[in-house]
């Protein structure tokens, strides 16, 4: 894959997603307990060895370097034509910062053809999934266009509102694009089925710097791939699909884009079924992350709650440092945290250093990085309440605790 260049973009502001980005860039929010949502993008690169990545960063970026620049450095190596490399907007074409995805691969052009590379791979880094890259570059190279554009086969009640649905002939070419529609158009033959963008887009290289040249000096340039670059292409020239199916990877395909409370917070309990929906103990396909040095958890056995039966018992996901002596179900707890005896932590995430104080309960509810639950205190318990003490309660009734919050104990 020497001939590939890799633009990850990871520099959208990630406002659906509040308020776990309020101080960090969507990529950056952790993810399993032990990763970062970015970590999967970047797994995927490495398992399909693709090994020269451009990563493309703006708002509160800081969080996110600090994460790759330590723990990713160690797959690449200069010495045999490997690198990874970060560029926050650089002004080489004008004053502006990154205005959408299109835009931001434009004003890198100057890094594009410095690479020498023959296709371009676009990446979004704010999805979780397992995908070898790999068989889109075959895909794309046996077809010969310009253009390919991932897809997954979704419902079409899954994708009213929330995807990009793109339309295909019995070719597999492109013949139309509808951004988050109400009403998708559904698959020749199956009305209950669409195509949904996945964001991954495979470019010819010398056609994408044509082309976004092109598009910056037209009367009315567009700034994204799938909103405005991709429309535009269509019928002038042959834009192909690719339906991501998770070969490759030793597993069925799955992708989540959790751009949303409630989708970020359903993907995690995904990872809880049995089956997971994602399997991360998967060791044909495994995912790589930076992770702290920290002693193994330590976790009490605390009996079930009277009446629940075997079959009724979930997983729980324990990062390395905590120490747990509460009654843990069906969670995600992050590392270095801290549940104390009599705690009940139900069906809910704990991000790093969360600290449940005894006879507290947390139930459906995210507590971003250092939240304090004090000794009696309730969160997810009461929507009402948790609205009255200024905490976000998303749509599906989810609450969120931003970073460094309290929830103060009961008299």
């Amino acid at each position: 894959m020497k001939d590939v260049l890799t633009i990850l973009l990871a520099g959208g502001k990630g406002t659906r997603l509040e308020p776990l980005t309020m101080d960090r860039a969507k990529p950056a929010v952790p993810f399993a307990g032990m990763y970062r949502i970015v970590d999967f993008a970047l797994s995927n690169c490495i398992n399909s060895q693709m090994f020269n990545i451009l990563t493309l960063t703006q708002y509160k970026s800081l969080s996110l370097e600090h994460h790759i620049a330590p723990g990713w450095g160690r797959f690449f190596h200069p010495e045999f034509g490997q690198w990874l490399n970060i560029a926050p907007p650089q002004q080489r074409v004008g004053d502006d910062w990154y205005l959408g995805t299109a835009n931001a691969v434009y004003q890198n052009l100057y890094s594009a053809e410095k690479s020498g590379a023959e296709h371009v791979l676009v990446l979004a880094a704010d999805h979780v999934y397992k995908m070898d890259y790999g068989r889109i570059l075959a895909y794309h190279r046996e077809h010969g266009g310009p253009a390919t554009v991932a897809t997954l086969k979704v419902p079409v009640a899954e994708a009213a509102g929330q995807f990009g649905v793109i339309e295909v002939d019995s070719d597999a070419q492109v013949t139309g694009f509808q951004e988050k529609p109400d009403h998708p158009t559904p698959l020749r033959g199956d009305a209950e089925s669409c195509l949904a963008s996945m964001g991954i887009y495979v470019f010819t290289g010398r056609f994408l710097v044509d082309e976004l040249r092109r598009n910056a000096e037209g009367a009315d340039p567009g700034h994204d791939f799938g909103h405005h670059i991709l429309p535009r292409l269509m019928g002038r020239e042959p834009i192909r699909a690719f339906t991501f199916s998770g070969r490759g990877t030793g597993a069925p395909g799955y992708w989540r884009d959790v751009g949303t409370v409630d989708a970020y917070y359903r993907a995690n309990m995904d990872l809880l079924a049995d089956p997971p929906g994602l399997d991360l103990y998967d060791k044909a396909w495994p995912i790589y992350s930076f992770q702290p040095s920290f002693p193994p958890p330590r976790v009490a056995v605390v009996p079930e709650p009277p009446g629940r039966s075997a079959e009724g018992r979930r997983h729980n996901i324990f990062s390395n440092g905590t120490v747990s002596a509460g009654c843990v179900l069906g969670s995600v707890v992050g590392f270095d945290c801290r549940v104390e005896a009599g705690a009940i932590v139900e069906d809910s995430i704990l991000f790093n250093q969360v600290a449940v104080g005894h006879g507290a309960e947390v139930r459906r509810a995210i507590l971003d990085k250092g939240v304090q639950v004090f000794p009696g205190g309730r969160v997810g318990v009461d929507l009402d309440e948790d609205r009255a003490r200024g905490f976000v309660v998303s749509e599906g009734g989810v609450t969120c605790v931003a970073k460094g919050g309290v929830v103060s104990g009961r008299a």
